[in-house]
C-alpha cells in the first residue's frame, strides 16, 4: 500500500509538470501567433504585447525548472520517469526560446515599421514558413503531451522544409539588395526575422527528439541533420 500512495503522488507530480508545461508551450504558441500578425500588419501595440508574454515566459522557464528539481530530489526516479523529468526540462529550454525568437521577430518588424523610406520587400517566403514553424510547434507539444513516437518521427523528417523556405528568402534577399542598395537596411532586418523563424522550427524539432528520447531511450538529436548534411554533400 505504501508504495501504491508514493505511486500515485509521483503520477500526480508528473501530471503537474506536464499541465505547466502545455501550458508555457500555449504562451509561446500565441507569441508566435501575434508576431507573425505584428509581420503582417507593423501593429506597434502587437510588439509591446509580445514583449510582455516574453517576461511572463521566462518567470514561467525558472518556476517550472525549480518544480523539476524539486520532484526529482523528492522521488529519485528512475529508468524512464527521470528521462521524462530531463525531458520537460530541455523542453522547457527549448520553449523559452522559442519565444525568444518571437521577440526577435517583433524587434525586427518594429525598427521596419519605423523606418523612414524602407523599400517594399516581398516576404511571402517568411510568411509561408512563419505558419508552418507554428503548426510544427503545436505538433511536437501535442507529441509530447501523448508521448507520440510515430508523430515525432514525422516531425523531425519534415523539420527540412521550413529550411528550404529560408534559403529560398535567402537568395532572394541577395537580388533586392543587389539591384537597390536602398533596401539593404530593410532586407537585412528581414533577414533576421527569417532566422528566427528557422530557429522556432528547430526548437520544435528538438521537442520531438525528446520524445523519442523518453518513450526509446534514444538520443538521436544532430543525427538528422547529419543525414541532411550527407545527402547534400556526398561522399
Amino acid at each position: 500500500m505504501p508504495d501504491k500512495h508514493l505511486s500515485s503522488r509521483f503520477d500526480a507530480d508528473l501530471t503537474a509538470l506536464s499541465t505547466r508545461l502545455l501550458e508555457m508551450g500555449g504562451l509561446v504558441e500565441s507569441q508566435i501567433v501575434l508576431a507573425i500578425e505584428a509581420l503582417n500588419t507593423f501593429g506597434l501595440d502587437i510588439v509591446e504585447r509580445v514583449l510582455e508574454a516574453e517576461r511572463r515566459l521566462n518567470v514561467m522557464e525558472m518556476e517550472i525548472d525549480e518544480e523539476i528539481t524539486n520532484v526529482i530530489a523528492r522521488r529519485q526516479p528512475a529508468a524512464r520517469d527521470l528521462r521524462l523529468l530531463m525531458a520537460a526540462s530541455k523542453c522547457v529550454a527549448n520553449l523559452e526560446r522559442a519565444g525568444d525568437e518571437a521577440r526577435k521577430i517583433v524587434k525586427r518588424t518594429r525598427r521596419i515599421a519605423t523606418a523612414p523610406s524602407a523599400p517594399h520587400v516581398n516576404i511571402a517566403e517568411i510568411k509561408i514558413s512563419g505558419e508552418m514553424a507554428l503548426k510544427v510547434l503545436r505538433r511536437a507539444l501535442d507529441a509530447f503531451a501523448r508521448m507520440d513516437t510515430d508523430e515525432a518521427d514525422q516531425i523531425i523528417r519534415d523539420d527540412e522544409a521550413i529550411d528550404n523556405e529560408f534559403r529560398a528568402f535567402m537568395r532572394k534577399l541577395v537580388t533586392y539588395m543587389a539591384e537597390d542598395p536602398r533596401a539593404i537596411s530593410s532586407a537585412l532586418d528581414y533577414l533576421f526575422i527569417a532566422k528566427a523563424i528557422e530557429r522556432i522550427g528547430d526548437h520544435a524539432t528538438n521537442i520531438a527528439e525528446s520524445v523519442v528520447y523518453v518513450v526509446r531511450g534514444t538520443d538521436i538529436r544532430h543525427e538528422h541533420r547529419k543525414k541532411s548534411e550527407r545527402e547534400v554533400l556526398p561522399g
